[in-house]
């Protein structure tokens, strides 16, 4: 599969026979003329288009019949909306998730099961990268997620269903679960900064979101963005509703299924592309604005990252309950599968992906 990235502003996307002819516009202030990049359109999976950028009617209409879902993106990566193809034909799944959903213990095992593939693999990105870094508050980080995994696994449902959101859960089993996680999430980023080499001039005191208050905190939040769009394709593509969720809150607009499946690729895929980018020294500071505190990649830099992300979503890996070679693009499609047939009651349990 292939994402295709529109970051030059004012581009017009057209269809020639069957390739996608991307017109970008002269841009005099860099001294670039005008160009045209084509491509195959049978090629183009999923179309990401970040700021001012528009497509014809009928580049439009030749991307929906092949099912590639279209993407838009802000310059600097909010989110729009999305243009996706006509949803399948299986209502079935449909109704069995509303079920699961409106079923409390099953809502928690399926909740559990997320947080449990979250705190593994944040504590195996812990480890690993620790193996250069050798050092102690990584290692203890580390073992208090191990101590958390295990009281995730011990907890059962109580049959109480979640409290509405920004209401106090305290003595549930719901409360426990998202106490556990907040705890896992607070001690694996206390850590994070330790992994970052300390001649970067890149540094990581705690995460901050609504605006990303330092460079490494924006990166973590772009990817975010990116791997947030791959979870909705693959629901979509598998026939579930990525806006009724289990562990994350069913509200308008939120795409709760999404947030729940991407849970267990953001270590594996976004962190990990982060460290690499930084520690590589392939992005410095020198590649970031800060506009009225909030920090942002600049345009060049923001190519990288897109670039680096994708050869991460392209990158081939055994997966752990399967034992065959797939991309992780391709394991987060497995994951959404393997959900809807636990939803339709082919399979007891949900295995949540597990890096080793």
């Amino acid at each position: 599969m292939t994402t295709l990235y529109i970051t030059e502003p004012y581009c017009v996307v057209k269809k020639d026979g069957d390739t996608l002819v991307i017109h970008v516009p002269a841009d005099e202030k860099a001294h670039k003329p005008a160009r045209k990049v084509v491509t195959p359109l049978v090629k183009v999976d999923e179309l990401v288009i970040l700021g001012d950028s528009t497509l014809t009617p009928q580049a439009l209409a030749a991307l929906l019949d092949q099912k590639t879902v279209i993407s838009f993106l802000t310059a600097f990566g909010q989110f729009r909306g999305r243009v996706v193809p006509a949803e399948t034909r299986n209502s079935l799944l449909r109704l069995a998730q509303v079920r699961a959903h409106d079923d409390p213990r099953r809502m928690f095992a399926l909740a559990r099961r997320f947080v449990l593939g979250k705190v593994h693999n944040a504590r195996t990105l812990l480890l690993r990268t620790n193996r250069r870094v050798e050092g102690d508050e990584v290692a203890a980080a580390a073992e208090s997620l191990r101590e958390i995994g295990k009281q995730v696994e011990g907890l059962e449902s109580d049959g109480a269903p979640p409290a509405e959101p920004g209401k106090p859960q305290a003595g549930t089993a719901w409360g426990s679960l998202q106490g556990l996680e907040g705890a896992a999430a607070a001690r694996y980023f206390s850590a994070f900064g330790r992994l970052l080499r300390a001649d970067t001039g890149l540094t990581f005191d705690t995460r901050s979101r609504r605006p990303p208050r330092d460079p490494v905190n924006a990166l973590l939040s772009y990817g975010y963005t990116l791997l947030l769009h791959q979870a909705m394709a693959a629901l979509q593509v598998t026939g579930l509703d990525p806006y009724i969720g289990f562990l994350h809150s069913t509200q308008y607009s939120k795409p709760a299924l999404a947030l729940d499946l991407m849970e267990e690729f953001r270590a594996p895929i976004v962190d990990s592309v982060v460290l690499t980018l930084v520690n590589n020294r392939i992005l410095t500071r020198d590649d970031f604005v800060e506009e009225f505190g909030a920090w942002r990649l600049k345009d060049g830099p923001r190519r990288t990252f897109l670039q680096k992300f994708e050869e991460r979503m392209n990158d081939t890996i055994r997966h752990p309950e399967f034992t065959y070679a797939v991309t992780y693009r391709r394991c987060i499609e497995v994951q959404a599968r393997l959900l809807a047939k636990v939803l339709m009651g082919e399979l007891k349990e949900y295995q949540p992906f597990k890096v080793r």
